[in-house]
């Protein structure tokens, strides 16, 4: 199941180190499909950490790992803070994979 969403991304390490007005500028929205992980999913991410689906975790092609994202679903404006610690989606399409928990937080699997 894929849902649209709004991704608003800001690096942690440069928010980390910069005032709130930098942190604001760096700040990048992305418009785009997310999906998440299968049930079943079990095993590494390319961060190397294993998957847990109760973390609030995504997959992202190209940021990278331990950004903090936003991600906000633009028709019931319910938003979840991710931190990305895996490569993907290579779906064509998609801009993000959450973990479980994220898309429950959701509410994508009901």
């Amino acid at each position: 199941m894929a849902w649209k969403i709004w991704i608003a991304a800001g690096l942690a390490l440069t928010c980390g180190v910069a005032s709130g007005a930098a942190c604001a500028h760096g700040a990048k929205q992305i418009s785009g499909v997310a999906a998440y992980y299968s049930m079943d999913y079990r095993g590494p991410t390319a961060s190397g950490e294993l998957y847990d689906p109760k973390k609030f975790t995504a997959a992202h092609r190209t940021l990278p790992f331990g950004t903090r994202l936003r991600v906000t679903d633009d028709k019931s404006h319910r938003s979840v803070v991710v931190t990305v610690n895996d490569r993907g989606p290579f779906t064509k399409g998609r801009v993000i994979d959450l973990s479980m928990a994220a898309a429950k937080a959701l509410h994508m699997t009901d």
